[in-house]
């Protein structure tokens, strides 16, 4: 897993730089002395990680990120190990205080050489120190030569890499990457934690995730307030409601799935089944007649009714508190019919795959009032309810995401790698800190709504059902990873795994 970081506020670069511009005329820290701490920081996270490594390769850019790499070098050979310095600047091009940690590297008798194609990368570790949080990677603006050859090197290598502060080709911002990126194992972040380290590109290339503060008083972040916040499953827990002992299930709200077009049957199972497992007190399934008797037997809590029609749909609408529209929906003029029953309950929904779809054309809901939904779509489902490409939305995911929730006026979750959640009562988006690539599978999306809309049916409000609803579902899933493997985990097998989170299981 690569969430191992001290600081669940997190950062766009311009408030960094302003935290470290604080730090340095409020505390009087020299600028020197926060590099030269970052590198102590670097260096000594490399150590703990890889011990005794024969040689310490440090590949050095132009600014403040190659001073850290110098000073990782200087004290690298202070320590006796075999070390150089890879540098894609000439010493007149360096940043003030990167000049400053060159010249120490140098007294070290660190050794210096230009980058070449055919370097040499055969043993020891890679430490990256190419680019900080200044780039921002974009299509007209790919990384220039020969940076884009370096990180190739880099990445071809086949030895241990450690990225300082970010890996190179990274944007801080959004968690979008350029097309050459360093794939790194242990990225060592300074003075606060970034946010598109935990998002879109991020958890694929940061590695592991180590945060240092630099030792700067917590009371200047308070001066700079961050611009998203990693969420926390304990924290979230409390939410959850408490069982009296002359509980009734009514108290707990009545969920219902409509949806389950021809062939798409088993999308309302798993969302129903879900509901279910998640203390929905009752659950029940508008479907095609077709995919009850499967439901039945699978899951006989489930009180499932055979559709034809929206209009057959209208009676069964009285009774649900909580409605999830979309698992299996389909596009046809019956998905159409009952999602637009479903609209005008005013209830409150969780809107998902074919609903959002419809949705994004206009026509059978051409005005939605999502302010009592929880909107969960994938970029695909995104990019079609903005009217952009799949790549706009992946290139700053927290715009995306944000954009949608104005746009709707609804609890928007983004799903993907670092899923955001952004709701009207806060400015900041939240991000999930859990979750694997083994998720990537048939089925999970299903699965998520299931267990929002039973949070919902329980009285949690939209923003606290889709926080709490995401990380159980991704920290099951890691549960079940851990404990029967990656390979071939499917949607339902995380069902156990979620029912263990809510009762007490360590995660």
């Amino acid at each position: 897993m690569s969430h191992i970081v001290i600081q669940d506020a997190l950062y766009n670069a311009k408030s960094v730089r302003q935290i470290d511009h604080l730090a340095i005329q409020q505390m009087a820290i020299p600028s020197i002395v926060l590099m030269k701490r970052a590198g102590r920081a670097a260096f000594d996270e490399l150590i703990d990680a890889w011990g005794q490594p024969s040689t310490i390769t440090v590949f050095c850019g132009s600014g403040n990120n190659a001073g850290d790499g110098y000073i990782v070098a200087a004290l690298a050979a202070e320590k006796g190990f075999t070390v150089r310095v890879i540098e894609l600047a000439t010493a007149d091009k360096l940043s003030a205080d990167a000049a400053l940690a060159r010249d120490y590297s140098a007294k070290a008798g660190v050794s210096f050489q230009g980058f070449k194609t055919d370097i040499d990368l055969f043993d020891g570790v890679i430490v990256d120190a190419l680019l900080g949080t200044g780039f921002q990677p974009t299509v007209d603006a790919p990384i220039r030569e020969p940076y884009a050859q370096a990180i190739h090197c880099i990445n071809n290598a086949a030895l241990p890499i450690l990225s300082i502060d970010l890996p190179s080709g990274l944007c801080s911002d959004t968690g979008s990457a350029a097309d050459a990126a360093v794939k790194a194992d242990i990225t060592v972040t300074f003075v606060a934690a970034k946010q598109g380290m935990f998002t879109g590109r991020g958890p694929a290339l940061c590695g592991e995730i180590i945060y240092h503060s630099l030792n700067i008083d917590e009371a200047l972040f308070e001066q700079q307030p961050s611009s998203s916040q990693l969420m926390n499953l304990d924290d979230l827990l409390e939410a959850y409601p408490d069982r009296d002992a002359d509980a009734y299930k009514n108290q707990f709200g009545h969920t219902m799935v409509v949806g389950g077009d021809l062939g798409f049957g088993g999308a309302v199972v798993m969302a129903a089944e879900s509901a279910l497992k998640i203390g929905s007190g009752l659950v029940s399934a508008a479907t095609r007649p077709q995919h009850i008797a499967a439901i039945l037997a699978r899951q006989p809590e489930i009180m499932a009714s055979g559709i034809i029609s929206g209009q057959e749909l209208q009676p069964l609408l009285d009774k649900p508190t909580v409605l999830i529209v979309g698992p299996g929906l389909g596009r046809s003029p019956w998905s159409e019919q009952l999602l637009q029953k479903a609209v005008a309950t005013g209830l409150p929904m969780v809107m998902d795959a074919d609903a959002l779809n419809i949705i994004a054309e206009g026509r059978v809901v051409p005005k939605p009032d999502g302010s009592n939904w929880v909107m969960t779509p994938h970029p695909a489902e995104a990019a079609r309810l903005l009217n952009i490409s799949v790549a706009e939305v992946q290139a700053d995911r927290f715009s995306a995401v944000r954009a949608l929730q104005k746009k709707f006026n609804a609890v928007v979750l983004l799903k993907g790698a670092g899923t955001l959640i952004a709701s009207a009562d806060s400015d900041q988006v939240m991000v999930c800190p859990y979750g694997n690539p083994s998720m990537a599978t048939a089925g999970m999306g299903d699965l998520l709504s299931g267990i929002i809309g039973g949070l919902l049916a329980q009285g949690l409000e939209p923003s606290q059902a889709a926080q709490l609803g995401c990380c159980l579902h991704s920290a099951a899933a890691d549960l079940a990873v851990e404990e029967r493997g990656a390979r071939g985990l499917t949607a339902t097998d995380i069902t156990a795994y979620l029912r263990g989170i809510l009762n007490g299981a360590d995660l």
